[in-house]
């Protein structure tokens, strides 16, 4: 077993959507009390630290961050997407959230590669795979996961990433980010037809793009089986030398934005996947980062058997 590190922060709690948002502050409650719950293994809490710019320009462009920042409320809501898509809202407390979970990932790579660490999931809020470029989007502003690869690429010279993607909608902002980049393949299992209508398997960017677009109501056993024969095993071959997880808990049968039938077993079962690869690939080096999942039962229930996987 591996010690697992928690990384997260309070700032993240006090990022708010407004009522009957999926995307609430209780998510990340039940998770952080969830893990808590955990007593087979040694787990690690440290609080992230503010996101530099610099690093976030790795991805995204100075003015789309400035703008963005630009439009934070002093008070109440504030859309950055047009109607009828505004769901991704602004509030006064968000510019210290996003930064905080961008820079989970920047200290969990540093955690990585300075301290010889192995497990590290990034418990945050709000997500990030949706985010594009110079485009906020899903509830995402800055695509975390992004960011870390690239800071990873540039302070640590690692030239081979993956990033593997079990959230049922299909990170967007992950593929548009590394389309063009033989260097970081992305794999990722989803719902079709669903937000954000990308993610068919033609969208191969340059060989390093693995997508399995699932139908509604798919099982665990095709779920797992497609993940592993269509995304897992072109992982393999393609050998990293770190492994990132966006890890959404929405493809779960109660999950209230999807129509995916895993249990909460399920999430255990992929992630020890997960780790086989990461084990005879890059050292057992894996960072994992919150994603989607809006049902507080299934979250509470998936997180364990994630990190128990995480950790072993």
């Amino acid at each position: 077993m591996e010690d697992l590190i928690v990384i997260y922060h309070n700032d993240c709690l006090l990022k708010n959507n407004g009522k009957n948002h999926p995307e609430r502050k209780e998510r990340l409650d039940i998770i952080l009390k969830s893990i808590k719950e955990i007593k087979t293994i040694k787990i690690e809490y440290k609080e992230s630290s503010l996101a530099d710019l610099s690093n976030i320009s790795l991805v995204h462009p100075n003015k789309y961050i400035n703008n963005i920042f630009s439009k934070i409320p002093s008070n109440g809501l504030v859309s950055v997407e047009e109607e009828p898509y505004a769901d991704t809202f602004l509030c006064q407390f968000s510019k210290n959230a996003i930064l905080r979970s961008c820079g989970a990932g920047i200290d969990a790579a540093d955690l990585i590669f300075q301290k010889n660490k192995k497990r590290i999931f990034c418990a945050i809020r709000p997500p990030g795979h949706h985010a594009e470029t110079a485009r906020a989007n899903g509830f995402c502003f800055i695509n975390n996961v992004a960011v870390t690869t690239k800071y990873i690429q540039k302070k640590y010279n690692i030239k081979k990433i993956a990033i593997i993607d079990f959230d049922v909608h299909h990170g967007n902002g992950t593929q548009e980010i590394f389309y063009n980049d033989n260097n970081v393949a992305y794999g990722s299992i989803h719902q079709s037809p669903l937000f954000p209508g990308t993610g068919f398997e033609s969208e191969n960017g340059v060989g390093n793009i693995f997508n399995v677009p699932i139908k509604a109501n798919t099982n665990s056993n095709e779920f797992i089986n497609l993940f592993e024969n269509k995304i897992l095993n072109k992982i393999n071959s393609f050998h990293p030398e770190i492994i990132l997880i966006s890890a959404g808990f929405d493809a779960h049968k109660r999950d209230p934005l999807a129509n995916i039938k895993l249990e909460s077993t399920d999430f255990k079962i992929i992630t020890s996947k997960i780790i086989e690869i990461a084990n005879i690939n890059c050292n057992g080096r894996v960072i994992s980062f919150l994603e989607g999942g809006y049902d507080l039962l299934a979250l509470s229930e998936s997180i364990k058997e994630h990190l128990i996987a995480l950790s072993s």
